[in-house]
């Protein structure tokens, strides 16, 4: 049973910065790419970013250089730190498990909101 708990999510102004967690709940954790996805209202959910066991990245060109994703072998924790928010970032974000011993399956967190807004 995998289950995700994302949380840091919040009301933010313009220029300021939050950091988002996601609690990883599975039988081993070093199986899975991580990642973050966001929905907007009215828009489809996109990748953020996503980090690999061996701690290789990718990002989305929109948050590039102001997101950082990271992730925490010891306590099944991952991460995404963001900084210079922009009200474009105003989404639900998504907490994302993938083994990469079976890609048909996914797994999804709650989601949390962040309002970027002054």
């Amino acid at each position: 049973q995998v289950q995700l708990v994302e949380s840091g999510g919040g009301l933010v102004q313009p220029g300021g910065s939050l950091r988002l967690s996601c609690a990883v709940s599975v039988r081993t954790f070093a199986i899975y790419v991580m990642a973050w996805y966001r929905q907007a209202p009215g828009k489809q959910r996109e990748l953020v970013a996503t980090i690999t066991s061996g701690g290789s990245t990718s990002y989305a060109d929109s948050i590039k250089g102001r997101f950082t994703i990271s992730r925490d072998h010891a306590n099944y924790m991952v991460y995404l730190q963001m900084n210079s928010l922009k009200p474009e970032d105003t989404a639900v974000y998504y907490c994302n498990a993938q083994p990469i011993t079976d890609r048909s399956l996914n797994y999804w967190g709650q989601g949390t909101q962040v309002t970027v807004s002054s």
